[in-house]
C-alpha cells in the first residue's frame, strides 16, 4: 500500500502527533491511527495510508453530487478511498466510509492517471466524493492541482469538518463544494458521533466568503432532525450567509444502523421546501423525483430556467441569465468540456451514493 506524509500535522512530546486536517484534531500515539482509520503515526510522522488507492471510481452526472448550479447537465469523474472522520449511523456508503485500508485490495492509481481518465471520458473534472475527501486530502490535492493545469474543475462533496488550515489550501484547486448541514448539536453528538455543528456552520460561511461555489444538503430523518423550528433556524442561518446558496432537502431512506427508521414523509419534504423558499432563492428536494421540486425557478419572474427530472436536464438559461426577464441566476453555467464523448460513459457503474 502506497503512503504519503501528511501535510497538516504537528509533532508532540513522546512521539505523538496532532493531525490538523479535520476538526477532530486527533492526537495519535506512535503506531496508532486517527479516527478516520487512514492516517497513521509512524515514528513520530503522520502518514496517509490510502494515497493512490481509490476504492471507487465512476462517471456521475454533476447533479448526483448534488450540484445544480455548477455546469448543469455535465458529467464528472468521481472517486474516493476508504475512511471517514464521521460515523453517521445512517451512512449509505458505510461499507467504504467505515472501512480500513486493509479491508480492500486496491491497485495504485496515480494522480496523473486519474486526471487522464477524467479527460479521456470527456468529463468536466474530478469529484472527490462518496466518503469524506478531507481525510484523503493529500491525494485529492495532488489530483486537483494537476487537473487544474489541464483545465479540469474540482468538486468536494463534504461533511464540512475540515480545518481552516486546510480550507486556505483548498482554494488553490477546489471550484465547488456541497456541504452537508446535518442537524443541531445533539444530532452531531449522538448520530454523527462526537462532532460539533459549529465547525460546519463556520466552514459554510468561510467557503462562501472565499468565492468557492457552494451548495448545501440537509438530509431530513424522521424523529431525529425533522423538527420544524430547527429546520427554520438552519434555513435562516443559510439566508444570512446568502439567499443565493442552493439548498438540497434530501429524503431519508432506512439504511445501515438506522434501518428501523421509516422514510421521510413526502408531506414533510414539501412543507420544508415551501418554508425554505420563503428565505432562499433556490431550493430543491432530493430522492423524490419530481420536476416541480428539482427545477430551478427565476427568483425575479418565477419562470422555470433549468428543468430537471432525475438526471435529465434542460437548461434554458442564456449564459447565466433568465431567458424571460434577464435576471442573473447564481451559479457557474458556462459549458466546460463535453458530455458523454465515450460510449464507456454510459456503461460505467453508477457508483456509491452522495446522499
Amino acid at each position: 500500500m502506497n503512503v504519503k506524509e501528511a501535510l497538516f500535522y504537528e509533532r508532540l512530546e513522546n512521539g505523538k502527533v496532532r493531525c490538523n486536517t479535520c476538526e477532530r484534531r486527533c492526537i495519535i500515539l506512535p503506531g496508532r491511527r486517527g479516527a478516520c482509520r487512514i492516517r497513521e503515526n509512524r515514528d513520530g510522522k503522520l502518514y496517509l495510508l490510502t494515497y493512490g488507492h481509490p476504492v471507487a471510481i465512476h462517471i456521475d452526472p454533476i447533479e448526483k453530487k448534488p450540484l445544480f448550479h455548477f455546469y448543469p447537465g455535465t458529467e464528472i469523474l468521481s472517486y474516493s478511498t476508504v475512511g471517514c472522520n464521521f460515523f453517521c449511523k445512517y451512512c449509505q456508503n458505510w461499507d467504504i466510509s467505515q472501512a480500513s485500508p486493509e479491508d480492500y485490495d486496491t491497485p495504485y492509481v496515480s494522480p496523473e492517471e486519474m486526471v487522464e481518465s477524467a479527460i479521456r471520458y470527456g468529463t468536466i473534472g474530478v469529484a472527490h466524493t462518496y466518503t469524506e475527501p478531507t481525510v484523503y486530502y493529500e491525494y485529492a490535492r495532488d489530483i486537483g492541482l494537476l487537473g487544474k493545469k489541464r483545465g479540469l474543475v474540482n468538486v468536494f462533496v463534504s461533511n464540512g469538518y475540515f480545518t481552516l488550515e486546510v480550507l486556505e489550501d483548498m482554494v488553490k484547486f477546489v471550484d465547488a463544494i456541497n456541504i452537508d448541514l446535518k442537524g443541531d448539536e445533539k444530532f452531531y453528538r449522538e448520530v454523527v458521533i462526537g462532532a460539533h455543528v459549529d465547525y460546519v456552520k463556520r466552514n459554510i460561511k468561510e467557503v462562501f466568503k472565499r468565492g468557492i461555489h457552494l451548495e448545501v444538503t440537509m438530509l431530513i430523518i424522521p424523529g431525529y432532525n425533522d423538527d420544524e423550528e430547527l429546520f427554520r433556524q438552519n434555513v435562516s442561518f443559510l439566508a444570512e450567509v446568502s439567499r443565493d446558496i442552493p439548498l438540497h432537502i434530501s429524503r431519508f431512506f432506512p439504511h445501515y444502523k438506522m434501518s428501523h427508521v421509516p422514510p421521510t414523509p413526502v408531506e414533510t419534504l414539501t412543507k420544508f421546501y415551501n418554508i425554505a423558499r420563503e428565505e432562499l432563492n433556490y431550493v430543491y428536494v432530493g430522492n423524490l423525483p419530481s420536476p416541480r421540486y428539482e427545477t430551478t425557478y427565476c427568483p425575479n419572474c418565477g419562470n422555470p430556467v433549468i428543468i430537471r427530472y432525475g438526471y435529465n436536464v434542460e437548461n434554458l438559461l442564456e449564459g447565466d441569465r433568465c431567458p424571460y426577464c434577464g435576471y442573473r441566476i447564481h451559479g457557474v453555467f458556462e459549458k466546460k468540456g463535453k458530455k458523454g464523448s465515450s460510449g464507456e460513459n454510459k456503461e460505467a457503474p453508477p457508483g456509491p451514493s452522495n446522499a
